[in-house]
């Protein structure tokens, strides 16, 4: 790592290059959401029909778990372990583990095969792990005068990547093309990605260059225990964002009689245009105030997409939620960075742990709350395994609702919490950034 400031050119090329990896985190992103259909009619429903959702929400979960073990320990190592040595890894993660899913459907409905998508996506979720370890602190350090704005366009590629993988898989599936050609695509931008970190030059973390010691860094922790409010709270806006977006497809599909990612596609574009203007909406009522706002949108989204029986008002639903989302996960990253500064990576590193721990809990119990519906609707698993055509569909629509209608509670949840911040903050004189040579942060 070099310790001297990087060049304008080179502080450009690197937020490309952090620009392209979190695409590249969307398009797997995309992938997951475009397969987990086929992986649980090609695969786990001929392995065990009962659990067969359930199956599908603990591999996706896989990649959750990895995202959240890369960040936990990987941005507690990062001004060790590096930048460009992180990104690298990330690009290795995404391609061998898309290799392994492939591979994995080789074997046909076996309790191999199962533990080979598990792997697969438990790598594609350390190298999506190993991308926000590296590339949030990256653009802090980058940008440290505008950490909302840039964190947010920044995000923004994420949900274009959701937009590119999505399209892709309509394309594909156009054409009868086989669910493992979206597998194969991630390698691409892995690729790209590769070529691009080797020859560039990375700065040292904010915190680094301030002069702050590694272990204050972890005694942060001590010194400001209204991170852990923080902390919580991101678990509650990524279960609000990421859950539904993962089980859209699967969900929606049964609903409403539309693909699912046909609604994934249009929120995730929505999403991209919006996170351009993060920073002045910030500017104006606060990244807490833009906080509250999304949550309530969320909540008010979620409710109308667990009652949506349309195409069109599956999309005005999904326009609520987009909206309430969309300005999320970043603002959360971008609020932990300017409040607690000498946390640096690490704690920039346990929003994300935060977000991946809840993913992993939360996909399971929506599959588990799948299987348990629609064997209700049927009667028992010899009867559902009789149905057929708009008996069946019922069934699934039934199970569908009831998996949605889950999380749509949590956004309301957040609503008293950074409505009190928000409070705190004006009768204190209003939102401002903790410098990294001040004395105490806020919480």
């Amino acid at each position: 790592m070099a310790a001297e400031p990087v060049s304008l050119q080179m502080r450009r090329r690197l937020f490309v290059v952090s620009n392209l990896a979190i695409f590249m985190i969307g398009l797997g992103f995309a992938v997951r959401a475009n397969i987990a259909g086929d992986l649980q009619a090609n695969l786990f429903d001929a392995l065990d029909l009962a659990r067969s959702a359930s199956m599908v929400g603990e591999v996706i979960a896989a990649t959750f778990i990895g995202f959240a073990l890369t960040l936990l320990f990987g941005s507690a190592l990062l001004d060790h372990v590096g930048m460009k040595r992180m990104l690298l890894f990330a690009a290795f993660g995404y391609l061998l583990g898309s290799v392994l899913v492939v591979a994995a459907s080789t074997l046909g409905a076996t309790q191999s095969s199962y533990w080979l998508v598990y792997a697969g996506l438990l790598l594609t979720g350390l190298g999506w792990g190993a991308v926000e370890a590296a590339t949030n602190p990256l653009v802090a350090a980058l940008y440290p005068e505008e950490k909302t704005h840039r964190l947010n366009i920044l995000h923004a590629w994420w949900p274009a990547g959701i937009v590119a993988g999505g399209l892709i898989g309509l394309t594909l599936g156009a054409f009868s093309l086989p669910w493992q050609v979206n597998m194969l695509i991630l390698i691409v931008p892995a690729l790209i990605l590769a070529v691009l970190v080797w020859g560039a030059v990375f700065p040292v973390t904010e915190r680094v260059a301030a002069g702050i010691e590694h272990a204050d860094m972890y005694r942060e922790l001590i010194r400001s225990p209204g991170f852990l409010l923080w902390f919580f709270c991101m678990m509650l806006t990524a279960t609000s964002e990421l859950a539904p977006g993962q089980w859209v497809d699967i969900a929606l599909s049964n609903v409403v009689g539309m693909q699912g990612i046909i609604l994934l596609i249009y929120v995730s574009a929505l999403m991209f245009v919006m996170r351009h203007f993060a920073g002045p909406i910030a500017v104006k009522i606060s990244p807490v105030g833009l906080l509250w706002f999304g949550s309530l949108f969320a909540a008010l989204g979620l409710y109308a997409l667990a009652a949506a029986d349309t195409p069109i008002l599956a999309f005005g639903a999904a326009t609520i939620w987009g909206v309430g989302v969309c300005y999320m996960y970043p603002t959360m990253l971008a609020s932990v960075s300017e409040r607690y500064p000498r946390g640096g990576a690490f704690f920039m590193g346990l929003m994300g742990f935060a977000a991946g721990l809840a993913i992993q809990f939360v996909l399971p119990q929506m599959g588990a709350i799948f299987d348990s519906a629609k064997l209700e609707a049927a009667g028992s698993v010899q009867a559902l395994t009789n149905l057929s055509g708009a008996e069946l569909a019922e069934v699934m629509r039934f199970a569908s609702v009831e998996s949605f209608q889950a999380v749509a509670a949590v956004p309301l949840l957040l609503l008293p919490v950074f409505g009190f911040i928000w409070w705190r903050d004006r009768r204190s004189g209003g939102y401002r950034p903790v410098s990294l040579t001040a004395d105490e942060s806020v919480s």
